[in-house]
């Protein structure tokens, strides 16, 4: 089955947005605007521990989501991760064709986008291409991307500084809930946790008021790495409405995931968020999900719970929670 691409549809130099992709009224970013110049947390790693155990914790709470500077990755890296990806989305169609996933038939690493699965369902915006980094022993080569050549140094590369980021921030969250440094890590899988790498590629789009490039959900990961071109897009849900989150440079976007909100027992908080569509600009956004192998349970932590904190999760293997939230079932 042919799939409708969504960069091909916007080089073609379509007018009109096709009515698979205008949202609802209510979903519209023209009834549901954001709110411009609030200051979501940015977080210099380089702080002492105690300030930055506690600014983490107090981020995670309030908003599930934060910003951080002086995270030891390079900028020369980024700039190269993001150079290898728009290189591969700049490739002929044909060329990027035989990188296609097929989630219907169980393959979904390689290049994608999402399809209609009923008439009533509205479409998102984006094409992308996902495939696993880490561990190594789960790791498939061939569905990377051999164009452009120096596509796998710069991921792996980039996929170090990721396990090193992921291992610090789940070890300040832990110390944050008045934990053991390695609990977070360990009730992940420890060396086993799955690192995924999902480039977004949100081409012009002819009535951006009318579409989203992503709709509104929390991620199923337990951390999400994000780092955004410069192009504005992101938005999160916070005091009921939706927050418009600025482009800082070479800073890495890092929200909680629900995976770490059911370990937490609510503690932390799964941030809401969704991505608006530009009509002039291309925007791009590389997020790594890190997640625990499915066959690892995740429930609320047993030391943070007692007759006053019951558990308000009910624990589940990952694969379990994955099948769930993506048919849509009770979690």
């Amino acid at each position: 089955m042919e799939v409708e691409r969504v960069q091909a549809l916007a080089l073609g130099g379509i007018h009109d947005l096709p009515a698979h992709f205008i949202r609802p009224d209510h979903e519209r970013p023209e009834n549901s605007k954001a709110i411009e110049g609030v200051s979501v947390p940015v977080i210099s790693l380089s702080q002492p521990r105690d300030t930055l155990v506690k600014e983490i914790a107090e981020a995670s709470s309030k908003w599930g989501f934060f910003v951080v500077k002086d995270h030891g990755v390079s900028p020369t890296l980024i700039k190269r991760l993001q150079e290898v990806g728009e290189e591969f989305f700049g490739l002929a169609q044909e060329e990027k064709e035989k990188y296609a996933n097929d989630p219907a038939k169980g393959k979904f690493e390689g290049y994608g986008t999402k399809m209609i699965k009923n008439k009533d369902q509205k479409l998102e915006w984006v094409d992308y291409y996902f495939h696993l980094m880490a561990p190594p022993s789960k790791v498939n080569h061939e569905v990377w991307p051999q164009n452009p050549p120096t596509y796998r140094e710069v991921t792996e590369d980039y996929n170090k500084e990721i396990v090193r980021l992921t291992d610090e921030i789940l070890a300040l969250l832990s110390e944050g809930l008045n934990l053991e440094t390695n609990v977070l890590r360990t009730h992940m899988g420890g060396d086993e946790i799955e690192v995924e790498m999902k480039i977004n590629m949100y081409p012009p789009c002819p009535r951006p008021e009318l579409a989203l490039g992503v709709e509104p959900h929390t991620d199923m990961s337990a951390l999400t790495f994000l780092v955004p071109n410069d192009v504005p897009g992101l938005q999160v849900w916070m005091d009921q409405t939706w927050v418009a989150v600025d482009y800082v440079p070479d800073a890495l976007y890092i929200h909680i995931g629900d995976q770490i909100e059911v370990l937490s027992n609510g503690k932390y908080k799964s941030i809401l968020h969704r991505s608006i569509v530009n009509k002039e600009r291309t925007r791009m956004s590389w997020a790594v999900f890190c997640v625990p192998p499915g066959e690892t349970v995740v429930g609320p932590l047993p030391e943070l719970l007692d007759e006053k904190n019951p558990a308000t999760y009910v624990a589940k293997t990952f694969d379990e929670y994955r099948y769930r939230k993506i048919n849509k079932l009770p979690l």
